[in-house]
């Protein structure tokens, strides 16, 4: 039943043209360069360190891995990371 919903949420942000991430309660990530990672619709923070930040969400855990990472902003709808960012990884 949930796939059902979540197919025609699907598709009715692709008939409308409406942003998926807002449709579809989706996490919205954007990396600049490997200084920067801005992670919005975020479910809160897992663990922190300064070589690791797990972020929960409703596709799964997102791990990010470097050094000297540092929370910047964290807000209940966004987070900003700074530092070298080497890896981000999604898991299920």
């Amino acid at each position: 039943m949930k796939g059902n919903m979540e197919n025609l949420k699907y598709n009715l942000s692709e008939a409308l043209e409406l942003p998926k991430d807002v449709v579809l309660d989706l996490p919205k990530i954007t990396i600049i360069g490997n200084i920067q990672l801005n992670i919005s619709n975020h479910k809160g923070i897992i663990e922190y360190t300064q070589e690791t930040l797990r972020i929960n969400s409703n596709i799964g855990v997102i791990k990010i891995s470097g050094n000297n990472l540092e929370l910047k902003t964290i807000l209940s709808e966004e987070i900003i990371v700074v530092g070298i960012i080497e890896k981000v990884e999604i898991i299920c």
